[in-house]
């Protein structure tokens, strides 16, 4: 009899709870996702459509049209996204890696020399760099790869090894104490715990790079600074109100996607 009075007791309960809609559901997700994952490409879309209505609705002089066509247009921005992209998988195959080693103990000497280096690129004006690599290797594409690697390599190195130094050493000796090897305890916990760091640094050089790639026009390489640069010259406004929105744009998509391959790659549970 108690029984059946317990069991009568349960359903009641369970039909008075409330039935949680999949709308709530929705806003319950929704609001674990971070601020800037979906209000970024808000703004972006915002700008971008903005600037198509103004590109569209404006009336450009021959001069204006020489740049400003959508041909020209298009491959003075793929000629922008190209250098940047170069510049940087060359940037993470140097920092990273080097990041890595000098977190080792038998290189963490090195350390102070390498930071030292880094910080001389980074802290040097960018056009000035730009031009001591043109005297050296002339003017072009690969010399602005070499000066833009060199401006931009300290966020990822520094990021490196502060994301690897702050994994918690009992996590590491764990590891080791049930019998990963050093190189499989890297892969295996120390990497994957140090990945948001390591990305912040990524997408921080991503948008150094996209902003400081302007200044290769200047050493004569193809670049949404020719456009800004064009408009400074010849005052003709509309040119360089172009070029400032183009860079701002890509900018911040580059680092709304930088952040989405951020969330992706951070292992659950690691903030």
């Amino acid at each position: 009899m108690t029984t059946v009075a317990d069991e009568s007791a349960r359903v009641a309960a369970a039909a008075e709870e409330p039935v949680q809609s999949p709308r709530g559901g929705f806003r319950r997700r929704f609001a674990k996702v971070p601020v800037d994952v979906w209000f970024e490409p808000l703004v972006i879309i915002v700008i971008g459509v903005g600037f198509v209505i103004w590109y569209q609705r404006t009336t450009f002089t021959e001069t204006e049209s020489a740049s400003m066509s959508w041909p020209a247009l298009r491959s003075t921005i793929l000629d922008h996204i190209q250098l940047t992209l170069v510049a940087t998988v060359i940037v993470v195959c140097i920092a990273i890696p080097l990041g890595i080693a000098l977190t080792r103990p038998s290189l963490k000497w090195l350390n102070p020399i390498a930071i030292n280096i880094a910080n001389i690129g980074q802290a040097a004006p960018a056009i000035g760099l730009l031009v001591l690599f043109t005297f050296w290797l002339g003017t072009g594409f690969n010399t602005a790869v070499v000066g833009l690697v060199v401006y931009a390599v300290l966020p990822i190195l520094q990021n490196t090894i502060v994301g690897l130094r702050q994994v918690d050493q009992r996590t590491v000796e764990a590891a080791r104490g049930i019998g990963l090897s050093g190189v499989r305890t890297l892969f295996q916990v120390e990497l994957p715990l140090a990945v948001p760091v390591i990305l912040n640094g990524v997408r921080t050089a991503l948008v150094i790079l996209v902003g400081t790639a302007t200044l290769s026009t200047f050493i004569g390489a193809t670049s949404l600074g020719t456009l800004i640069t064009t408009g400074i010259t010849l005052f003709l406004p509309k040119l360089l109100v172009a070029g400032a929105v183009l860079v701002a744009l890509l900018a911040m998509t580059i680092d709304w996607l930088g952040r989405l391959v951020e969330l992706v790659a951070t292992p659950r549970g690691v903030s």
